[in-house]
């Protein structure tokens, strides 16, 4: 997949779909940058930008976006817990 597409990808999944469906899951975040902020951060195991550049969607490794949404559809198929994944954004950031 271009990176064009994942980009594309990225935006639609915490733009429009995560955000969309907040409320109904009960997800403890509703904004499509918390969105992004918990999947990068998951994705690198670390506060996404003590490695990566802002903007992230700029300058993030293609491999490391896949990861994030594949994470991203794992909360929403419910194979992966949102409230975790932010436990551990958080963690990374020394707010947990």
């Amino acid at each position: 997949m271009s990176r064009e597409n994942l980009v594309d990808q990225w935006f639609a999944l915490t733009r429009e779909r995560m955000p969309g469906l907040a409320e109904q899951r009960d997800w403890p975040v509703r904004m499509d940058h918390c969105f992004m902020r918990i999947l990068l951060d998951n994705a690198l195991g670390a506060k996404w930008n003590d490695e990566i550049p802002a903007p992230a969607y700029r300058n993030v490794p293609p491999e490391v976006i896949e990861r994030a949404i594949a994470l991203g559809e794992a909360a929403i198929s419910g194979d992966e817990d949102l409230a975790e994944l932010n436990r551990n954004s958080l963690g990374w950031r020394g707010k947990g």
